[in-house]
């Protein structure tokens, strides 16, 4: 989906602006995140889903409406996939990175693996992921979804922002930007 567009922004500025942050409110993801999608830099409030090893609410989560209207306009959100860290099973590829491109995903970050990279890199929705690995999940239908997710040691939570560049991944309760 095209149309959606957020204003520049650059993770170290945010990181700068915020480094004697005591609260907790701002978060940096740390750097195991490898770039994979067509965009490099996203942004958006967070939608989240857990599971381990099934893709099947990640499915359904991109093959649903990726974005909010707000009084500023259209914002896509960035679905956050906590799969455990786990390296054996890829919780998105090519299928659903074009879904979540086509339905207005700003991007998907996923505690986890992905596969058909020659695919994702084509979508327009910013991806991030620890690896890529060719076997795919089984869907059984097992996961939860917008809860607080703790991704690498930092906790996440639906409605939180996420801010993606190529220094790395923020997060914070309300936009920055």
């Amino acid at each position: 989906m095209s149309g959606t567009v957020f204003p520049p922004f650059s993770t170290c500025d945010f990181c700068d602006a915020h480094k004697g942050d005591q609260s907790g409110d701002f978060r940096v993801l740390p750097p195991v995140f490898r770039e994979f999608g067509g965009r490099a830099s996203f942004c958006g409030p967070v939608y989240t889903v857990q599971c381990f090893e099934d893709n099947s609410f990640v499915k359904q989560a991109v093959e649903s409406q990726g974005w909010l209207d707000t009084p500023a306009g259209r914002v896509g959100q960035v679905l956050i996939v906590d799969g455990g860290s786990s390296l054996r099973r890829a919780l998105v590829g090519g299928n659903l990175a074009a879904a979540a491109a086509r339905n207005g995903w700003a991007g998907l970050v996923v505690d986890g693996c992905v596969r058909d990279l020659a695919e994702l890199e084509l979508q327009e929705v910013g991806i991030r992921a620890l690896a890529p690995m060719p076997l795919p999940t089984e869907r059984r239908q097992q996961g939860l979804t917008q809860l607080p997710v703790r991704i690498q040691g930092v906790w996440v939570r639906p409605g939180d922002w996420l801010y993606a560049d190529r220094d790395g991944i923020v997060i914070a309760p309300r936009p920055l930007v």
